[in-house]
């Protein structure tokens, strides 16, 4: 396992060092590789991310575009992570839509949930049991500790062995479709993008508290990725000591 971590003055300028991550790898994934992967998240932050993503002269062609996770609505619903990337990066850049690969909110979670699964075996080639290597994935973290869409009491926070699965979020009363830790931890390269003072106190326990995954979800990918960048602003690590 290795670590980067860089903190940056403003939301805007961590979003800005968290695109040219994702450039970087995708450029690396495609030096070897007819095409690259990428699972994005949700968010404020992601949207700035999303915005330099679409401002820069890539060949979107060849690089394939998931979601970590989904709230159970409509692609053209304000609350869909979807359309958050459609507005802010797939129509500005012109990304192929033949290379997308939505969670499909319109339906029921479970039925979602498995269809995405059948969607990652067929473009990843995935005999039964294996789980997919996604070139880059993009997660951040929430005030209590939460990514994707993996909250703390979570029992699925323990599946290494499943790719998708439809979670009930009880604090929001909703259902959502997430990628679950397997595939987390088999990313080739993670990018965590935290900005806000709201998540000062969250990421210095994920980062420096002990190590309790099924209160502080984030902490799996924190303490067992293989690869991961972290690109942070200041009010964000304000407490973090390192």
């Amino acid at each position: 396992m290795s670590a980067h971590w860089y903190t940056y003055p403003s939301a805007d300028l961590a979003a800005q060092a968290g695109s040219r991550q994702i450039l970087l790898h995708l450029e690396q994934a495609l030096a070897g590789h007819s095409t690259a992967s990428l699972a994005i998240s949700g968010g404020s932050t992601p949207k700035l991310m999303l915005q330099h993503l679409a401002k820069a002269k890539f060949d979107w062609s060849r690089v394939h575009l998931f979601w970590v996770d989904e709230r159970m609505v409509p692609p053209t619903d304000a609350d869909s992570n979807y359309l958050l990337a459609e507005e802010n990066f797939i129509k500005p850049a012109r990304f192929p839509h033949r290379n997308l690969h939505r969670i499909q909110g319109e339906l029921r979670a479970d039925i979602a949930a498995e269809h995405y699964a059948v969607e990652m075996e067929e473009f990843f080639g995935l005999s039964a049991g294996e789980l997919p290597h996604f070139d880059v994935i993009h997660l951040g973290i929430g005030a209590d500790g939460h990514t994707a869409s993996l909250f703390p009491g979570e029992p699925l926070i323990e599946d290494r062995k499943s790719m998708a699965a439809a979670v009930w979020v009880e604090k929001l009363s909703k259902w959502r479709v997430t990628l679950l830790p397997g595939v987390l931890l088999n990313a080739r390269h993670v990018l965590m993008l935290v900005a806000g003072a709201d998540k000062a106190e969250a990421l210095k326990t994920v980062t420096e508290g002990a190590y309790e995954p099924l209160r502080y979800p984030a902490q799996l990918v924190a303490h067992h990725s293989r690869h991961l960048t972290w690109c942070v602003d200041r009010e964000a690590a304000s407490l973090v000591t390192a």
